[in-house]
């Protein structure tokens, strides 16, 4: 294919399109560009592997370096491991595409986004997820798009279009949309405890954006007369399906109509259902279709199986209105809240349970030092807040190797942090650098919700002051036609067998944080508003049951976790404290028991278990930086002498000089015969000479102790 590149003028930016020149060995690739940042995007398709029973899509977001003009900070000086944000944006490309498969499609897929420019106005990753459907469709692969992404901004009361990083610092909402001509497929949202309708109207402003991206890719396609590869629907022998609907379909619904059944038991009994019908199968005649099917692919029984569970679930909501353990479509399941479950060695605990999901998070206080450095594309160049999401095999029962968390894990950890984050004191007033590390102990269905109250528990067990506290429920979709039911709190076989999986966490005043995730081609706006409405209620109602574990945030931390002063010097003095090779400072904290942090900004905070050591190690720190004045008087103790002169310490940490000329009205033949080495002396700021020195007098000063000026 020869290259081309077509334009798109997109809310007054140029996006570009270059199609042909790279990768040409790729399935399809897109180099998307918008202003200086230039994400190359690439899709292949591989041969599928024998006896999958699965979509093998790969997505992975590669971030170089030098497309922001640096380079890597770690020993080997080259990219590794990916950074946490781009392993976000390799979720956030993954989450829309996944659904527009077709779901017989059993070829390998790789889309892989790179960064090879970057522009600070323009954020690389709604390019990439756009560039990602744009090379899906080059590729002539079976795709129910396309679909394109943008992100929403609030500044004020006017909603921006594909913010800047600096006017997503400052903006109330940083919101994604992603679309298809279907309808919206994926949502992700940190918000600034935003009203549900704001967030509704965000929602529905950038998926209008969307679809002029819709058209261009069309537009695009069409000009390079490819014509876009529509999926047929897969054709499955109806055998199998007939014979276990007639077999154990009646079964199935009775299992499902057991509304007191726990979750093991409801497998347990299913279980033993798909056992027995295996046992007919096999006993049919060896020509017999159903038998043969089930001989073809060893997965086969099991995927039917399923699909027939499914499709009786589905109507028994639609027809009934009833779920699987007897819920109302908009009732949450049983909750319970503790905090200080464990000693106080942990700053703060806390332990949310709703129904068998269970969630332990724990809370750790930390100085401005234990601050996460970032070595990424994105300016941010630290972390104060960290949440940390573990989902260990035991929590569902199962067996498995223990590795380094996955995409999952820190994309739920994210969600959480995301959650959090608008209801943190500010900086200025809570100096601590804060980590909640969220145990999935029970996992039944939103461990990432059921981590975001937790998260609450823990802070507030641990005395952080925040400005709200914060809850989360998801919420589930079944759609059959025109026929849509939307589920409050969803329970793992509803999101296994659901069409949707919408997180909403909030406090009472508004939202903080949206992840919706679609299994079909797309939802309305309108359905989409539905589902955020729906979910206030059981935000408000789960938030009361974890006000009567803790109803505010304790008045006094853990006795094990450090305290804090902050205040602010002049950044010019900074190397004053810091001292010639450090000694000042590292003087002060040997001889505090005290941690120090200075920004560069000139805030100081300093970190002790003893609140009196953090006090004095203050008071030093501002002697070191107030400005003396010619004429002052201080009470000081002399310090040192050498002979020609005494040095006094006039307040911690700064010394001036007394010339033995200057002891007395009277000559003075050794400086001991007036002062020694730790007597106190009322003192005068004779002059400051050129080099910053502070010069003394004891001439003409009454030694009576003046006040000690701080």
């Amino acid at each position: 294919m020869p290259g081309k590149t077509q334009s798109v003028s997109f809310d007054g930016r140029e996006i570009r399109l270059t199609t042909g020149l790279y990768a040409p060995q790729a399935g399809g690739s897109v180099l998307i560009e918008c202003g200086d940042t230039s994400v190359l995007v690439t899709a292949t398709r591989a041969k599928g592997r024998e006896g999958i029973d699965f979509l093998p899509l790969t997505c992975d977001y590669e971030e170089r370096l030098y497309a922001a003009g640096r380079i890597p900070g770690s020993f080997f000086r080259r990219e590794a491991r990916p950074p946490e944000r781009a392993i976000l944006t390799t979720r956030l490309i993954d989450r829309p595409l996944r659904p527009l498969f077709p779901s017989w499609l059993r070829d390998d897929i790789q889309v892989v986004a790179t960064t090879l420019s970057l522009d600070e106005r323009v954020p690389p990753d709604v390019l990439a997820v756009t560039g990602a459907s744009i090379a899906t469709l080059l590729a002539r692969m079976p795709f129910y798009g396309p679909m394109a992404a943008v992100r929403v901004g609030l500044l004020g009361d006017d909603f921006v279009l594909n913010p800047s990083f600096r006017e997503i610092e400052r903006s109330d909402l940083d919101l994604v949309v992603a679309g298809t001509p279907a309808g919206v497929v994926m949502v992700e949202a940190g918000a600034n405890q935003l009203p549900e309708q704001d967030v509704i109207e965000a929602i529905d402003f950038g998926y209008e954006a969307v679809g002029e991206l819709i058209k261009a890719q069309l537009a695009l396609l069409s000009d390079l007369g490819i014509e876009q590869v529509i999926p047929e629907p897969k054709v499955e022998d109806p055998a199998l399906p007939a014979f276990l609907e007639q077999e154990c379909g009646k079964g199935i619904g009775e299992v499902l109509k057991q509304f007191t059944l726990t979750k093991a038991e409801r497998d347990a009994q299913l279980d033993a259902i798909k056992a027995e019908v295996a046992g007919k199968i096999s006993a049919l005649g060896d020509d017999d279709p159903v038998k043969l099917v089930v001989q073809g692919n060893a997965k086969t029984l099991g995927n039917t199986y399923k699909g027939i569970t499914k499709k009786l679930m589905r109507a028994q909501i639609l027809s009934e209105g009833k779920r699987v353990d007897g819920r109302n479509l908009d009732e949450v399941r049983p909750i319970s809240a503790a905090v200080g479950v464990l000693p106080k060695r942990v700053h703060g605990s806390g332990l949310f349970q709703r129904g068998l999901t269970q969630v332990l998070s724990c809370a750790t206080l930390g100085t401005p030092s234990d601050a996460q450095e970032l070595d990424d594309l994105n300016p941010s160049s630290e972390k104060t807040y960290l949440h940390h999401y573990n989902f260990p095999p035991y929590s569902v029962g199962e067996t498995r190797p223990m590795r380094s968390p996955g995409r999952r894990e820190i994309g739920h950890g994210a969600l959480a942090e995301r959650a959090i984050i608008p209801v943190l004191p500010p900086k200025e007033k809570f100096p601590y650098v804060l980590r909640v590390v969220s145990e999935c102990l029970s996992s039944n269905g939103s461990t990432s919700m059921g981590s975001v109250c937790g998260s609450t528990l823990a802070l507030m067990d641990a005395g952080v002051p925040l400005l709200a506290p914060v809850s989360g429920a998801a919420m589930g979709l079944i759609k059959e036609g025109d026929e849509v039911r939307i589920l409050t709190d969803i329970q793992g076989i509803e999101d296994f067998l659901g069409d949707m999986d919408f997180k909403v966490a909030g406090t009472e005043k508004g939202i903080t944080a949206l992840q919706m995730d679609m299994k079909i081609s797309g939802l309305a706006v309108a359905t989409v508003a539905e589902a955020v409405n729906q979910a206030r209620p059981a935000r408000l109602h789960i938030l009361e049951k974890m006000l009567e574990a803790i109803d505010k945030p304790r008045d006094t931390m853990s006795p094990h976790a450090p305290r804090l002063l902050s205040f602010r010097i002049d950044p010019e003095l900074i190397g004053t404290v810091i001292g010639p090779g450090g000694r000042t400072i590292k003087g002060i904290t040997e001889r505090t028991n005290t941690k120090i942090d200075i920004e560069d900004g000139g805030i100081v905070t300093i970190a002790s278990h003893d609140g009196a050591a953090a006090e004095e190690a203050q008071r030093i720190v501002e002697g070191l930086t107030r400005r003396i004045s010619e004429g002052e008087q201080f009470s000081g103790t002399v310090t040192r002498i050498i002979p020609i002169g005494a040095f006094v310490e006039i307040l911690p940490g700064k010394e001036g000089m007394i010339h033995i000329s200057q002891l007395s009205e009277a000559r003075v033949e050794k400086v001991e015969d007036v002062v020694k080495v730790g007597d106190p002396v009322t003192v005068r700021v004779r002059e400051i000479d050129n080099r910053g020195r502070i010069n003394l007098t004891l001439r003409g000063v009454s030694q009576e102790p003046a006040p000690v000026a701080v």
